[in-house]
């Protein structure tokens, strides 16, 4: 059952932000002008679907109606079919608008991975894992830019941070988060067995400065000589940096800019991101384990997926999906596993908010 009583309500104040916005005293204060519109966009998608539901309704009276005439009887049994369809699909529509939005689905992502278990195999499989998420940025024409890399001797990452940008990409990647399980038979290994591996991705949050204040004199920072692949011009400048923050212990090293300042940008970017996760993670503190368990909790403790080669199988345990096209996973093709993770989340919120 839709609720209609706060569809009303928010169409109502829809139209009271509308005249809010041509009001001259509003439209002189920025900040509540900015306010406004914002609050009209978001809830502008429900008051237009409403709308269209209730045009269904007065169109399905009407045909109803007109079944009592022989002559029309056959057609309005068709527009029947139309309407109630229409509806249908209108309500599903609107169920997941009035969903609680998480603020942070359409933000930026800082995609941390790093190596797990497995020695050189798992730096490999930390760099296929950032070649996969890399694709499926392209295919979403989202823009993907390494801030922070440390290379393995033997080839792969032992750690690259990338900041992925554009259309949601938050409310795409946040399920990614957690121990991701590679098994297969590495170049190296001269007798074929399999061997198993991992890798641990973060997703989080990009932050804005507004959204957290960071006092300078709780931070060190010391410049060094970048080392490693880079080209004479970065390995020969004073321009790496390396941050600490004090109140958490959370370090940060960036040498990948020629420039001192841009790699110190680097550094702030991803700790005011850190800093973010830190305070959502507290306040989801206060939700309950159920809610907080939707589609696993996120800790890069936590298995969520295995890449199994032998088998050409990719199963992600949080909903028991399994794909056998780990070929295609692998070239960035995620749209299932990730469409999947996004629908179950959906439901579960339904669930939660007691629309079923």
């Amino acid at each position: 059952m839709l609720p209609i009583e706060k569809l009303e309500a928010i169409e109502r104040r829809f139209q009271e932000v509308e005249q809010l916005l041509c009001d001259p005293a509003v439209i002189s204060v920025p900040k509540e002008l900015t306010r406004l519109n914002k609050e009209r966009s978001d809830i502008e998608p429900v008051v237009r679907a409403f709308g269209r539901l209730k045009e269904v309704d007065v169109a399905l009276e009407e045909a109803r109606a007109a079944l009592d005439d022989p002559e029309l009887r056959e057609l309005a049994q068709e527009e029947i079919s139309e309407h109630e369809q229409a509806k249908t699909a209108l309500a599903d529509e609107l169920q997941l608008l009035l969903l609680p939005k998480d603020p942070n689905d359409e933000r930026n992502t800082i995609l941390e991975i790093r190596a797990g278990t497995g020695g050189e195999e798992a730096a490999l499989f930390a760099s296929d894992l950032f070649r996969m998420y890399t694709r499926y940025a392209d295919g979403k024409r989202w823009k993907v830019e390494v801030l922070s890399e440390s290379g393995a001797s033997a080839g792969g990452y032992k750690e690259v941070i990338a900041l992925v940008s554009g259309d949601a990409v938050y409310s795409h990647l946040r399920h990614e988060a957690g121990v991701h399980r590679v098994q297969r038979v590495p170049a190296t290994e001269a007798q074929g067995r399999v061997h198993t591996s991992t890798a641990t991705v973060a997703v989080l949050p990009e932050a804005d400065e507004v959204d957290v204040e960071i006092d300078e004199s709780e931070i060190e920072i010391s410049i060094a000589a970048a080392g490693g692949p880079g080209g004479q011009g970065v390995n020969t400048t004073n321009s790496a940096v390396r941050l600490r923050h004090v109140p958490t212990g959370i370090m940060i090293h960036c040498q990948d800019e020629r420039s001192q300042h841009k790699n110190k940008a680097r550094a702030m970017t991803i700790l005011r991101s850190k800093l973010l996760e830190i305070e959502q993670r507290k306040a989801a503190e206060a939700e309950t384990a159920e809610r907080r368990d939707m589609v696993g909790s996120g800790e890069r403790s936590e298995k969520i997926r295995t890449y199994n080669f032998p088998q050409n199988r990719v199963t992600d345990h949080r909903i028991n999906l399994t794909s056998h096209n780990i070929d295609g996973v692998m070239q960035g093709q995620l749209d299932d596993l990730i469409g999947a993770l996004r629908a179950h989340r959906q439901a579960e919120l339904l669930r939660q908010e007691g629309i079923e």
